[in-house]
C-alpha cells in the first residue's frame, strides 16, 4: 500500500467500551469518536488492534446492544472509502462476520504483515504471544474452542452477555489488570516475541496492543516495537506519516 502525499495511517487499541459499566465508559466512547472525527481528514487507513469492547459475542441474529456512536462513526468512515482493519483482542475474540457485513471492515484473528511505502509492519493485538502469559494461553484455548462457543451460544443473550461482561471485568487473566506495568525490557514477553521473529525475517515495526502501556522499544538498529497503550488511562495512538511511526496522545475533550 502506498500512502498518498499528506495522508497518514492510524493505529489504536484497547478501548474496552462497556467497562466497568456502559455508563462509566460512555465519556470514553465519545472521546474516541472525537478522535475518529479528527483523523478523518487525513487518514489513509485506520487499524484497530482489538479490545474495542470489553465484551463482544456474536449470536446468529444478536450482538450486544450499545456502542451506537462508535459503530455509526466506523460505518461512516468506511462508507467514505477509508479502509479500516480490525484485529480481535482477548475481550472481543468471539467476533464473526458482523463487522465485515455491516461495516465492510475485515476482521483478523491472527497477527498480519503489511507494507506501507516500502516500510514493513507486523501488526496484531498481542495476546498469547511470546514466552509468558501462560495462564491466559490455557484459557484462550478454551475460549477459542468451537464446542465451548457452541455451548455458550445456547445461553439466552440476556444471560450470556451479562455473564461475559462479569467475567471480562472480574477475571484478571482476561482483563490483564495485574499485568499493566512495565517491569523492564527483558521481562516484556512481546519484546521477546518480536526479537524471535526478527531471527527469521526483518520488520521495520511491530505494532501491538493488549499491554495497556504506551511503549516504544528499539529491537535493533532497524526495527522497533510499539505498544499503543489504551483509551482508559493514556488515550494514546500510533501515527505513521509514510516514514516514521510515532506514539501520540489525544488531548481533545
Amino acid at each position: 500500500m502506498n500512502i498518498p502525499e499528506g495522508k497518514k495511517i492510524y493505529f489504536s487499541s484497547d478501548n474496552h467500551l462497556g467497562a466497568p459499566t456502559a455508563e462509566a465508559s460512555f465519556p470514553r466512547e465519545k472521546k474516541f469518536v472525537a478522535w475518529l472525527n479528527e483523523i478523518e481528514q487525513d487518514a489513509a487507513a485506520i487499524f484497530l488492534l482489538g479490545d474495542l469492547f470489553d465484551f463482544w459475542f456474536e449470536y446468529k441474529t444478536v450482538v450486544p446492544k450499545g456502542f451506537v456512536r462508535v459503530l455509526g462513526k466506523l460505518a461512516d468512515l468506511s462508507d467514505k472509502g477509508i479502509p479500516i482493519h480490525f484485529f480481535v483482542g482477548n475481550h472481543d475474540l468471539w467476533m464473526r462476520d458482523y463487522f465485515e457485513k455491516e461495516l465492510n471492515i475485515p476482521v483478523y484473528h491472527k497477527p498480519k504483515e503489511f507494507t506501507f511505502n516500502n516500510t514493513t509492519f507486523f501488526i496484531g493485538h498481542g495476546d498469547g504471544l511470546g514466552p509468558g502469559d501462560k495462564g491466559y494461553k490455557r484459557m484462550k484455548k478454551v475460549f477459542a474452542n468451537k464446542f465451548f462457543q457452541w455451548c455458550f451460544r445456547w445461553l439466552h443473550p440476556d444471560l450470556g452477555v451479562r455473564l461475559g461482561q462479569y467475567m471480562s471485568v472480574k477475571n484478571k487473566l482476561i482483563s490483564g489488570d495485574e499485568d499493566a506495568k512495565f517491569l523492564g525490557e527483558e521481562n516484556e514477553w512481546l519484546v521477546q516475541y518480536c526479537k524471535r521473529k526478527l531471527e527469521t525475517k526483518h520488520y521495520d515495526y511491530f505494532v501491538f496492543g493488549h499491554r495497556h502501556l504506551p511503549l516504544e522499544i528499539d529491537l535493533n538498529e532497524k526495527s522497533r516495537y510499539t505498544n499503543l497503550g489504551d483509551w482508559i488511562s493514556y488515550y494514546t495512538y500510533g501515527e505513521f506519516d509514510g516514514k516514521v511511526l510515532s506514539l501520540k496522545k489525544f488531548e481533545s475533550v
